[in-house]
């Protein structure tokens, strides 16, 4: 038999205990949303051209027991090759109180250290980071910054060999950089004594924008070159596929910075092995997160090398890519 209906009075004080005790819930819920850390985490490349670089750095943080959705969230910010914006970005994640940055470029990194003195900073810079003022130190940085030195810009002359070893004989080799990165005299000085060493002409153009670059392919094409390299700047990973396919269209052999241009169809690449660099980034991250100071972590040196080849790439070039090069590549794209 079922019982008397309840009271009223009684329903409504079970309403008000229900809504008092939602209302002492909510506080606590929202200070415990407010207390996951943020990663403030930007770079000069586009958000597409970053792929290769965020994932294995998620990989690093999750292996730490760092997921985002779980007990982390990552503010992205990207220039889009705009090395001119990078400071202001800086400024937009220190005003919104991230926990870390985490700069994934030579440029980006500069712009968060010329932003925070006081939030730590992971960074991945192509160059020499106590040259550069990073910090003061590899083995102890001081400050709040540490991270990983890529050798980005000092592997040009290591390039420079591989290409001349690809070509059936020797020629005038172009040299693109872009003018409006700051490692770009250093990359033009290390490239020109190398080519000096081995005796071979070298043409140095510049290009910082893509009709620059359309220039500079026209250019290169009016003087004969027998092949060209790229200098490392965040601007051409971002049109990577258009200078894949500019060099396709004139049929010059081109050397690149990254793997992900021979993924896209370009012949050769050579440089440090991104996926271990963003572990170790997203590893010395999840750390600073958990109490360590970026003062107490060695700055990490690149210690793996990926030289990738496109043989698909090479055919179409009517190039044969002597035996002993090809068993020194780490990658052969078919």
């Amino acid at each position: 038999m079922l019982g008397p209906e309840p009271r009223e009075d009684t329903m409504k004080r079970r309403e008000f205990i229900t809504l008092l005790g939602s209302a002492a819930a909510w506080p606590l819920a929202a200070r415990a949303q407010q207390a996951v850390p943020v990663i403030g985490y930007f770079s000069a490349r586009s958000f597409d051209a970053e792929a290769p670089l965020r994932e294995p750095f998620l990989k690093g943080l999750e292996e730490a027991g760092f997921v985002v959705g779980r007990n982390i969230t990552i503010e992205y910010r990207h220039s889009q090759g705009r090395n001119d914006q990078l400071v202001e970005l800086a400024h937009e994640l220190v005003r919104r109180q991230v926990a870390i940055l985490v700069a994934t470029d030579r440029t980006s990194a500069l712009a968060a250290k010329a932003t925070t003195s006081t939030i730590p900073i992971v960074f991945g810079s192509g160059d020499d980071p106590v040259r550069i003022g990073l910090v003061t130190s590899l083995n102890k940085p001081s400050g709040n910054a540490t991270g990983v030195y890529v050798y980005g810009t000092q592997l040009g002359s290591k390039r420079l060999g591989l290409i001349r070893d690809l070509l059936p004989k020797p020629g005038l080799i172009a040299f693109v950089v872009n003018p409006s990165s700051e490692s770009t005299p250093l990359q033009i000085e290390e490239m020109q004594a190398a080519a000096s060493a081995l005796s071979q002409p070298l043409l140095v153009l510049r290009a910082g924008t893509e009709r620059e670059v359309d220039a500079a392919f026209a250019a290169m094409a009016e003087q004969k070159v027998s092949a060209v390299l790229f200098g490392t700047t965040p601007f051409y990973q971002v049109i990577n596929e258009r200078l894949v396919a500019l060099a396709a269209r004139y049929k010059i052999p081109a050397s690149y910075e990254w793997r992900e241009a021979v993924v896209a169809g370009g012949l050769m690449s050579y440089n440090a092995n991104r996926a271990e660099t963003m572990r170790h980034m997203g590893s010395y991250t999840a750390q600073i997160l958990k109490g360590a100071k970026p003062a107490d972590l060695p700055v990490v040196q690149s210690l793996s090398f990926i030289f990738a080849l496109n043989l698909k790439t090479a055919k179409a070039l009517d190039l044969e890519i002597p035996a002993t090069l090809l068993a020194r590549a780490d990658e052969v794209i078919e």
